[in-house]
């Protein structure tokens, strides 16, 4: 009996070592970043020579940019042979020498059963994915990136399958929402992290086939950057299950990144969440767009990112979360000299008036000046009336490097906000705190003028007014950037 037992766990360690998760790499920082190369939409049809340039595409891709890992986002190998296709893009990663992951596309599943897709992927000591728990669909799973000195989680990608099509096309529409039960999951996920980070989520990013709808919102004329070649034909599910909701209330999702509509490789952020499609990558897969994929670096200890389109010969949109901004943007800025002051004295002026104030044109003539002197930041709960009043604020603020500044500004009722004489943000139509806008400008280190007209009509006020800047994370105005003017 004895010998039989030992015999026995002889065959599960050898089992265990010859597991073909037993040398799977392992995603770590180094020299603060991590590099991802995300493909979509290959279309495989591995004998059709349409499909021939997929191989030499990714694999210039790949040598170019140099990722950690690559990520395939759904619709890749999409006509039979199945299993030869599947085999093929193991041969070009192998060649590429990558780890990579796959997520579920919605036409995957049509040529070969979600499962013995990832059976293939898993011969492969290259693939780090995963079938994932048992829920809607296959290919659920988080990929922790370790800190670059230690064995420390520091950051998440988030691979999920999204999902394929509804059961009432006439109905519900074509296209299927984020199941909730992968929902719920990732949300369990993100909560065990979370509590790991005492109590700090991590920087995550999300790889999925089906946009959400909230790519529809993305405003083309203020925030998109990119192409949005499908227009209002955006294939997300009609009806919206919230996953984006849980993203926003978890707190630690940066970005969403899909594939699904080839025409589209557009980036923009919605409730501060980057939603960006994928560049398509295959041949046998419509749209005029050259082949390629979306590189994103990561920087270990910062929610930041950079990400761009890169193909074989050309790369472009390169994008800077969380400030919002291309490198297009930047280049075609005009910075705005500091000024020669040398203050001494901290805070800002104000004058205080009151009035039946409605908008900022009824400011501040429809009302009376009442007061000034001088406060440290740009204050206004201290009123002392509670409806009908407004403030102009006159300062200096010091920016300590030259860079690119976003400002932001929730208020209740209206405001503006100008630096060296030049209106940067104009608020001022009534509203609520649950509104809030941003503009960007390019200053020098040094010296600057500030001014900040405020008005509050009734029901409610607030002013809140913070930065932030390609190196520096969003935060209100310090109290000691902000100077007299004498």
């Amino acid at each position: 009996m004895k010998k039989t037992t030992i015999f026995l766990l002889l065959l599960i360690g050898l089992a265990a070592c010859s597991s073909p998760s037993a040398d799977k790499p392992t995603l770590r920082f180094h020299d603060g970043r991590l590099r991802i190369a995300q493909f979509t939409d290959i279309h495989l049809a591995v004998d059709d020579p349409k499909s021939a340039p997929v191989a030499d595409t990714l694999l210039a891709v790949i040598t170019k940019e140099r990722p950690d890992v690559v990520i395939l986002t759904g619709d890749i190998v999409t006509s039979q042979p199945a299993e030869k296709g599947w085999r093929h893009i193991m041969d070009i990663m192998q060649r590429a020498g990558v780890p990579y992951a796959v997520t579920m596309g919605n036409h995957d599943p049509e040529v070969m059963q979600r499962d013995s897709i990832y059976d293939i992927l898993q011969e492969d000591p290259l693939f780090i994915g995963e079938k994932g728990p048992e829920l809607s669909g296959c290919g659920n799973y988080t990929l922790p990136i370790l800190a670059s000195d230690s064995d420390k989680v520091s950051a998440l990608l988030y691979c999920l399958d999204s999902s394929d099509y509804t059961p009432d096309w006439a109905l519900l529409g074509t296209y299927a929402w984020m199941p909730w039960d992968v929902t719920s999951w990732y949300r369990e996920q993100s909560t065990r992290y979370t509590a790991q980070n005492g109590g700090t989520p991590l920087p995550a990013l999300v790889f999925c086939h089906i946009p959400t709808p909230e790519f529809r919102l993305i405003d083309q004329t203020t925030n998109m950057y990119g192409r949005n070649g499908d227009g209002s034909g955006i294939g997300s599910a009609e009806l919206n299950s919230g996953f984006l909701l849980s993203a926003v209330e978890m707190g630690d999702v940066m970005g969403m990144f899909t594939g699904h509509d080839h025409e589209n490789d557009y980036i923009g952020q919605y409730f501060d969440i980057a939603l960006a499609y994928g560049r398509v990558s295959g041949f046998n897969a419509y749209g005029g767009l050259p082949r390629g994929a979306r590189i994103i670096d990561l920087y270990e200890g910062e929610r930041r990112f950079d990400t761009w389109i890169s193909t074989p010969t050309f790369s472009e949109l390169r994008y800077h979360y969380p400030i919002g901004i291309t490198e297009d943007d930047i280049n075609g800025m005009e910075y705005l000299p500091a000024k020669p002051y040398s203050p001494t004295a901290q805070g800002v002026a104000y004058t205080y008036y009151e009035g039946a104030y409605k908008n900022l044109p009824d400011f501040p003539h429809k009302g009376k000046r009442i007061g000034e002197g001088v406060m440290k930041n740009f204050i206004v709960t201290d009123a002392p009336s509670e409806d009908y009043y407004g403030y102009e604020f006159e300062g200096i603020i010091s920016i300590p490097q030259r860079d690119v500044y976003q400002f932001h500004i929730v208020c209740d009722d209206g405001a503006l906000l100008y630096i060296d004489g030049r209106l940067v943000l104009d608020f001022g139509e009534s509203h609520s705190m649950n509104n809030r806008t941003k503009a960007k400008v390019a200053l020098d280190a040094g010296y600057h003028d500030i001014r900040v007209v405020y008005y509050e009509d009734c029901q409610g006020e607030g002013l809140e007014i913070s930065l932030e800047s390609l190196s520096l994370p969003r935060q209100a105005i310090p109290d000691n950037w902000l100077f007299v003017k004498e």
